[in-house]
């Protein structure tokens, strides 16, 4: 079973390298590089995943997170923080707000992915 993974990072850099990463561990993605397009993107097609920037342009990945959140139906999507942000109170907000993990930037992609194959093993999702 193949799941479908959003990215919503500004960096296109790294976009392609989990791009490349993710499609060979056998997941379906696509990216978009701000807040208001993931969240357009998701509306358009939920993702499984979604891997989710802290700090975007038009909007940023804690607002993003929000509206997830509060969007009936949406609140069970499996979403990933990626952000520089490192602060103990950076990490407890986005878990708090419904984030299922948060990986500081720079972050190994292996173990990404490592950590995205045992949320889509959680019962959660089976």
């Amino acid at each position: 079973m193949s799941f479908d993974v959003l990215i919503a990072d500004d960096d296109p850099l790294l976009q392609e390298l989990l791009e490349y990463k993710l499609e060979a561990a056998g997941y379906a993605v696509r990216s978009v590089g701000d807040g208001q397009a993931a969240l357009d993107e998701i509306e358009r097609e939920r993702p499984d995943i979604l891997l989710l920037d802290a700090m975007m342009p038009v909007m940023d990945g804690f607002e993003v997170l929000r509206r997830i959140t509060a969007g009936e139906g949406l609140r069970d999507m499996t979403v990933v923080m990626l952000s520089a942000l490192k602060r103990e109170e950076d990490v407890v907000s986005a878990l708090n707000l419904g984030a299922m993990d948060y990986l500081a930037k720079p972050f190994n992609p292996d173990e990404l992915i490592a950590r995205l194959h045992r949320h889509m093993r959680s019962p959660a999702m089976v």
